[in-house]
């Protein structure tokens, strides 16, 4: 969660919401992605920090299925996320805050308990949810007071 949580400062650093996602190989503890929210940079609106990162680890492995990775979040996924995550069969979500309002994993339309979806990955969340959440509150905090 610290090396999901660098990236997403380094996403609230050239303006994106300081989200960030790992990817890892449990068995090894290597790192296979890193990678913060970019939608705004890449003009990109599916540019998440976990869409950036299962692209990265699906190019680097030339494989479309990260069956048995572990993706470490600073926040809880939203809904196109967890669809995203189901298709690429990972293993285990870990997340830091939850996201009441887009949240897909434990709020909303808790994707993962959904009967359409074909993949379920274990999830543990409240990792570092304090530290998650502080990062982001104060990034808005800071935008507020700019308008």
């Amino acid at each position: 969660m610290r090396l999901a949580l660098d990236a997403a400062r380094a996403a609230a650093a050239a303006g994106e919401t300081p989200v960030g996602a790992v990817i890892l190989d449990p068995r090894t503890g290597e790192v296979i992605a890193t990678a913060g929210n970019g939608p705004i940079g890449a003009h990109d609106p599916t540019a998440h920090a976990e869409i950036a990162a299962l692209r990265a680890a699906a190019t680097r492995l030339k494989n479309y299925r990260l069956t048995d990775l572990t993706l470490v979040v600073t926040l809880e996924p939203c809904a196109m996320c967890a669809g995203a995550i189901s298709h690429a069969r990972i293993g285990r979500v870990v997340f830091g805050a939850e996201d009441p309002k887009g949240g897909a994993v434990v709020h909303g339309p808790r994707f993962f308990a959904q009967p359409t979806c074909h993949w379920r990955p274990e999830v543990t969340g409240g990792v570092l949810a304090d530290e998650s959440a502080e990062l982001l509150r104060g990034f808005f905090r800071a935008r507020r007071k700019k308008t």
